[in-house]
């Protein structure tokens, strides 16, 4: 089972989950992070990390979440890895916990 991205990383992209995977399964989009869902060993070392909750278990993603499954994995193919913490976006606590993002994504 692999941990998914979620909504609530558009536009605030924090990286604070990717210090601590011990396997570089984050991948960085213009505005998004996903995780590569065939690289993610399910420690779950990420959700606690992540300072606006959008890191889930695929099993547990929220209602109306669960295109970011697919998403995630589509990305993951495209993206470049992330291995070390940057800062997050300029804006990103405006951004925190603001619905509907999924139009905002930069591809």
């Amino acid at each position: 089972m692999a941990h998914v991205v979620t909504e609530n990383c558009i536009n605030c992209k924090h990286t604070d989950c990717v210090e601590v995977c011990p396997v570089d399964c984050f991948h960085e989009g213009p505005n998004f992070l996903v995780i590569d869902p065939d690289e993610c060993i399910d420690c779950t070392l990420c959700v606690e990390e992540c300072p606006v909750g959008a890191i889930f278990p695929e099993l547990d993603v929220p209602a109306g979440q669960e295109g970011f499954l697919a998403l995630n994995a589509e990305l993951a193919r495209e993206w470049p890895v992330l291995v070390r913490k940057r800062p997050a976006m300029e804006d990103a606590g405006k951004w925190d916990g603001v619905p509907g993002k999924l139009a905002l994504l930069k591809r």
